[in-house]
C-alpha cells in the first residue's frame, strides 16, 4: 500500500456508509437530511484533494488487501490522473446536485430514499473509476446498473418513469453481461486480473487470437453503458426521472462510465484496425444521429438527452482515432462536456420547476422574467455550440483538428465531413435551447407563472457556468489535470498546452462552416421540423419493445413446454442433460489403463446383491400400492446400511438407518391421509421413455464408479486421514470433515433442513386454507382403523424405552468427534425415540409435555452453530476452525473439549427441531379432518376403569 492509500478505502467507502443515513435524517427535516447526504460526498471530495498533488505530479496511489486470492479477487484500488479526473468529477457534481436537488424536490417526494439511492449510485462509480481489479470493477459496474434503476425509477407513480428505469436497466445489464466474458478473457491472456498488470500486457492482449473477441465483449458494455448507437434510446427514456438525477447520471458518471471504460482500457485495446473501425464508425455514426434527432425535438429534456448522445458519440469517436493528440481532447472534453451539460440539465429543471412544462413551444421570452436562469443558460447553450471564449469551442477545435487527419477506408473526407456535419447540428440545436425559451416576447399562456428560482437552486449551475468561462478564457488552467488524465490514458509522457487560438487551421474552416451552417439551420427549424414529423422513420423504443415482447413470448413458450407441471418431465430433461454431459465428457478424455483386480465376491454379498436388485425391482412394478412400496424402499435403505456395514463406513450406515427409520415413520404417517393406490398412471409410451432414461442413467452412474474402482486415483482423503487429529482434534475423520474441513457444507446443510421444515409447516398451514381443506372435511379416513390406536403395551415400552433412547442419543453425540456417532445422528436418535411417544400416546398428550418450540429449537441450533464458527474469527481462524484442548478431572480420566462440540450440538437442535416440526405439520392435517384426541396416555386406561367399577360398588352398595 502506497502513502495515502488508506483513502481510498474510506474513499470507496463513505457514499456506502454514508447511504444509511438520509432514510434516519429525514426525520430531523429537509436540510438536516441534505447536510447528511452531502457530509460523506465532501469528505471524499476532500480526500481526493489531499491525494491530487501527487497524482499530478505522476504517481499512482495503490491501496489492496486479499479477498479470494485463489479466485485472482482482491479488494485493490488505484488513483491515477484518469482516476482523479472522474472520482473528482462525480464528487463535485455530486455536492452540487445534493445542493439543487434539496431545492428541486417538493415535500411530497420522499428526499431521504433520494438521497440513499443517490449515495449508493456515487459509491458504484467511485468504485469503477479507482478499482484496480477488474473483478471488483465488474461488481461496481453492475452496481451503477441497479442504482440507475432506482434512480430512473424515483418517480414511481409515472408509467414513463418505471419503463425508462426497466430499459435502462435491460440494456445497460445486457451490456454488462457481455463485459463479464471480454474481461474474464483479458485477465485470463494477461495472466492476472488487476489493471495494472492487464495495462502492461498491450502487446500480448493485441497478439493474441482472442483480442477480437475480447474487444467486442468489452465494447458492448462501453457502448450500451455510453447510450452509443444502436443502443442510444434508452437514455431519452431515462428523462424520466427527476431532474437532479439526468443532470448527475447524464453529465458525469453514468454515461461516461463506458467513456472510462474506453479510456481505461486504451493502452491495451487501441492501436488495431478493429478498434479504430469500430469505435470511430459507432462515435461517429452516435455523433451525427444523436445531434440530428436533438434538433427536432420540443422536450428540453429530450433535447438535452440527445445532445449528450451525441457528444458521448463525440468522445468515443475521438478515442477511436487512436493518437495521442485524440486522447488529450477526449479527456479535455470530458471535463468541458461536465460543466456545460450540468448546467444546462439543471437549467432545464429550473425552466420545469417555474414554468411546469418543458415543451420548447409553449415556452420562449423567459429572458425577461428569468434573467438569471437565462444568463447561466445562454452561456452553457453556447459552450455546447463551441462559441470561442468559452471551454465548449476549445475542445471541439481540437476535435475537428484531428478528425480533419483522418482517414476513413481510404477516404479523407469522411470523417471531417461527418464531424463538421456534426458540430453543425450541435450549434443549431444549441442555439435553439436559447432562442426558443428564452429570446421572444413574453408570452400571457404560461402553464404557471415563472420567476428566477430562489439561490439554492440556481447556486449550482451558476458555479458550473462560471467554470465554462474560466476554462474558455484561461484554458492553461486545466492543463494540470488534462496531462495526468491524459498521460494515464496514453501510457505517455505528454504535456500538451491548451490555448484559445490555434491559428488559421482546416479545422477553423470546419468550425466557422458549422456555426454559421447552425445559425442558417435554426432559420429554417419549422419548415424542417414540419418534414421531420412527417418523414417516416424508425422508432427504437417500438422496435425495442417489440423485441422484448418477442424474447418474453419465446421465453413463455418454452417454459410452459418445460414446465408442465409434471415432475416426471422435470426429472426426464435433468435427467437426459446430465448423462448427455458425461457421455461427452467420457468420449472427449477417454480412460487410462486398469490397475486394480477384481475381488472375489463371497457369496453372502452376491444373495445380499441380488435381494437389493430383486427389491428394486419391486418398487418399480409395485408403486402403485403405496404402503407396499413404502415397505420395499425400507429394505433398500436396510439393505444399504448392511452394504456400509460390511464396507467398514459405521458411520454411513448410523446415519443411513437413523435417517431410513425417521423417513419411513414420517411417511406412514403422510400415508393416512393419501389414497392406497396411486391415480392413473402414465400411457406405455412415457413409460418406456422413463425406464429408457432411468437406465441410461444408471449405467452411466454405475460406469462412472466401475471406472474409479477400478484405478488408483489419488483423492483429498489423505489429507483429511493425516490432519484429522492434529488439525481438528479428533480421530473419527468423519466427524471432523463435517464439523471442520467441510464444516460450512454441514452449516448451509442444516439451514436447508430447518428452512424444509419451515416450508412443511407453511405448507401445511395453506393447505388447510384451500381447497384441499374441503376435501379433508369430507374424506373418511375412520375405516378399516383400529379402536385401540393407543395400545398399552406401545405406552409402556415406549415409556422404558424413551431414557434409554435419550442417553443412546447423548452417548452417540459425545462419542462422535472420535468413534462413529455426531450431533447428526443424534439428534435422529432423539427424535426417533420422540416420534414413538407420539405414535404410542398421542399427539395432544404428548404436547403437552412439551418444553421448547419446535420453531425455537430449528433457530437455536442454527444460531448456535453460527457463533461457534464465527468464534473462530476472533483467534484470527478461518470461519469453523475448531480448536480444543485436553482436561483432566479427577477421579475422571482425561477427556477432550473442543468447540467442534458446539457446532454439533447446534445440528443437533437443528436436526431434532426440523423432525418434530414435520411431524406437528401431519398432525395438525390429522385433527383437521376431524381424528379425535385423546386426553390420556392411551385409549383403554384399566386403572381408570376399575376406579369406575369401584365408585359404582359403593354407590349401589355392593349390589
Amino acid at each position: 500500500m502506497s502513502a495515502g492509500g488508506h483513502f481510498l478505502f474510506l474513499i470507496a467507502l463513505l457514499p456506502f456508509v454514508g447511504a444509511l443515513l438520509p432514510g434516519l435524517m429525514i426525520r430531523a427535516g429537509r436540510t438536516v437530511c441534505a447536510w447528511t447526504a452531502a457530509v460523506p460526498t465532501a469528505l471524499a471530495l476532500v480526500m481526493l484533494l489531499i491525494l491530487a498533488p501527487a497524482v499530478l505530479r505522476g504517481e499512482v496511489i495503490t491501496a489492496e488487501i486479499d479477498w479470494l486470492p485463489q479466485l485472482g479477487l482482491s479488494a485493490s484500488f488505484f488513483l491515477d490522473g484518469l482516476g482523479l479526473l472522474f472520482a473528482c468529477m462525480i464528487t463535485g457534481v455530486g455536492l452540487l446536485i445534493t445542493l439543487y436537488a434539496r431545492f428541486y424536490l417538493s415535500g411530497d417526494d420522499p428526499m431521504g430514499q433520494f438521497y440513499t439511492y443517490l449515495l449508493l449510485f456515487q459509491g458504484a462509480m467511485l468504485g469503477i473509476v479507482i478499482s484496480d481489479n477488474i473483478l471488483l470493477l465488474l461488481i461496481f459496474w453492475e452496481l451503477t446498473s441497479l442504482s440507475s434503476f432506482l434512480l430512473i425509477g424515483y418517480w414511481k407513480h409515472l408509467p414513463e418513469g418505471r419503463q425508462g428505469a426497466r430499459m435502462a436497466l435491460t440494456v445497460t445489464g445486457a451490456g454488462g453481461l457481455a463485459m463479464i466474458g471480454g474481461m474474464l478473457i483479458l485477465g485470463n491472456i494477461a495472466g492476472s486480473y488487476n489493471l495494472t498488470d492487464i495495462l502492461q500486457a498491450g502487446e500480448a492482449i493485441r497478439a493474441s487470437e482472442m483480442y477480437l473477441p475480447a474487444l467486442i465483449l468489452i465494447l458492448l458494455g462501453a457502448f450500451t453503458k455510453s447510450a452509443q448507437f444502436p443502443f442510444h434510446f434508452w437514455l431519452p427514456h431515462a428523462m424520466a426521472a427527476p431532474t437532479p438525477v439526468s443532470a448527475y447520471l447524464h453529465s458525469a458518471t453514468m454515461v461516461k462510465a463506458g467513456v472510462f471504460l474506453m479510456a481505461r482500457m486504451w493502452p491495451v485495446l487501441a492501436g488495431t484496425d478493429a478498434w479504430f473501425y469500430i469505435v470511430t464508425t459507432t462515435g461517429l455514426v452516435t455523433m451525427v444521429l444523436g445531434a440530428l434527432i436533438a434538433l427536432f425535438k420540443d422536450d428540453l429534456k429530450a433535447l438535452l438527452a440527445f445532445s449528450t448522445v451525441s457528444h458521448l458519440g463525440l468522445l468515443t469517436m475521438l478515442l477511436g482515432f487512436g493518437t495521442q493528440a485524440a486522447a488529450v481532447a477526449a479527456v479535455f472534453h470530458i471535463i468541458n462536456h461536465l460543466t456545460f451539460k450540468a448546467a444546462l440539465f439543471m437549467t432545464a429543471g429550473i425552466v420545469d420547476h417555474e414554468t411546469h412544462t418543458r415543451d420548447i413551444k409553449r415556452l420562449g421570452g423567459l429572458r425577461h422574467l428569468m434573467p438569471v436562469t437565462f444568463g447561466i443558460g445562454t452561456i452553457a447553450a453556447l459552450s455546447m455550440a463551441g462559441i470561442p471564449l468559452l471551454n465548449g469551442f476549445l475542445s471541439k477545435e481540437m476535435m475537428l483538428e484531428e478528425a480533419s487527419h483522418t482517414d476513413w477506408f481510404g477516404s479523407h473526407y469522411a470523417v471531417p465531413v461527418m464531424a463538421t456535419i456534426g458540430a453543425l447540428l450541435s450549434v443549431a440545436y444549441s442555439l435553439r435551447f436559447v432562442s426558443h425559451v428564452f429570446l421572444g416576447p413574453v408570452r400571457d399562456d404560461y402553464p404557471h407563472k415563472p420567476h428566477d428560482p430562489p439561490f439554492g437552486m440556481w447556486a449550482a449551475p451558476a458555479l458550473l457556468a462560471t467554470l465554462v468561462v474560466v476554462i474558455g478564457v484561461a484554458p492553461f488552467l486545466a492543463e494540470g489535470i488534462v496531462t495526468a488524465a491524459a498521460n494515464a490514458v496514453t501510457g505517455a509522457d505528454l504535456h500538451p498546452h491548451l490555448k484559445i487560438w490555434h491559428g488559421v487551421t482546416p479545422a477553423l474552416y470546419m468550425s466557422v462552416i458549422a456555426v454559421l451552417g447552425g445559425a442558417v439551420l435554426l432559420s429554417l427549424h419549422r419548415p424542417l421540423d414540419a418534414a421531420w414529423i412527417k418523414a417516416p422513420r424508425p422508432e427504437a423504443k417500438a422496435i425495442f419493445d417489440r423485441l422484448i415482447a418477442g424474447a418474453v413470448a419465446l421465453s413463455r413458450s418454452a417454459t410452459e413446454g418445460a414446465h408442465n407441471g409434471a415432475i416426471s418431465r422435470y426429472l426426464a430433461i435433468f435427467t437426459v442433460a446430465s448423462v448427455t454431459l458425461g457421455y461427452i465428457a467420457y468420449r472427449g478424455s477417454g480412460l487410462s489403463e486398469t490397475t486394480r483386480e477384481l475381488l472375489v465376491v463371497p457369496p453372502v454379498i452376491a444373495v445380499g446383491w441380488v435381494m437389493l436388485i430383486v427389491a428394486t425391482v419391486a418398487v418399480v412394478t409395485m408403486h402403485h400400492n403405496r404402503f407396499r412400496a413404502l415397505v420395499l424402499i425400507g429394505i433398500i435403505g436396510l439393505s444399504i446400511s448392511a452394504g456400509f456395514v460390511y464396507l467398514s463406513a459405521p458411520d454411513l450406515a448410523l446415519t443411513q438407518i437413523s435417517v431410513e427409520t425417521v423417513t419411513i415413520m414420517l411417511l406412514l404417517l403422510a400415508l393416512h391421509f393419501l389414497p392406497k393406490e396411486t391415480p392413473k398412471e402414465s400411457p406405455i409410451g412415457l413409460k418406456l421413455r422413463d425406464g429408457a432414461i432411468a437406465l441410461a442413467a444408471g449405467a452411466g452412474v454405475g460406469g462412472l464408479a466401475w471406472a474409479f474402482l477400478r484405478r488408483d486415483i489419488e483423492t483429498i482423503s489423505g489429507y483429511h486421514i493425516e490432519n484429522s487429529y492434529e488439525g481438528g482434534g479428533g480421530t473419527n475423520v468423519v466427524n471432523v470433515i463435517l464439523v471442520d474441513f467441510r464444516g460450512y457444507d454441514t452449516y448451509g446443510e442444516i439451514i436447508v433442513l430447518g428452512i424444509a421444515g419451515f416450508l412443511i409447516y407453511a405448507l401445511m398451514h395453506a393447505l388447510l386454507d384451500g381447497p384441499a381443506a374441503r376435501r379433508l372435511k369430507t374424506m373418511d379416513y375412520a375405516q378399516d382403523r383400529s379402536r385401540d390406536r393407543h395400545p398399552l403395551m406401545m405406552v409402556v415400552v415406549t415409556r422404558v424405552l424413551m431414557p434409554i433412547a435419550i442417553v443412546v442419543g447423548a452417548y452417540i453425540f459425545l462419542r462422535g468427534h472420535n468413534q462413529p456417532g455426531g450431533g447428526f445422528v443424534a439428534g435422529l436418535v432423539v427424535a426417533i425415540a420422540l416420534l414413538m411417544q407420539y405414535m404410542a400416546s398421542g399427539f395432544a398428550w404428548t404436547q403437552e409435555r412439551k418444553r421448547i418450540e419446535y420453531h425455537t429449537m430449528i433457530g437455536l441450533g442454527v444460531v448456535i452453530a453460527g457463533l461457534t464458527g464465527a468464534g473462530a474469527w476472533l483467534a484470527g481462524q478461518p470461519f469453523l476452525t475448531s480448536a480444543y484442548t485436553y482436561v483432566h478431572l479427577p477421579p475422571i480420566e482425561e477427556f477432550e473439549l473442543a468447540t467442534a462440540m458446539l457446532f454439533d450440538l447446534g445440528v443437533f437442535l437443528t436436526v431434532l427441531g426440523a423432525v418434530m416440526l414435520m411431524l406437528y405439520s401431519l398432525s395438525r392435517i390429522a385433527r383437521f379432518a376431524g381424528e379425535t384426541v385423546n386426553e390420556g396416555p392411551m385409549d383403554y386406561d384399566p386403572g381408570a376403569h376399575v376406579a369406575t367399577n369401584t365408585a359404582t360398588d359403593t354407590a349401589t352398595g355392593g349390589r
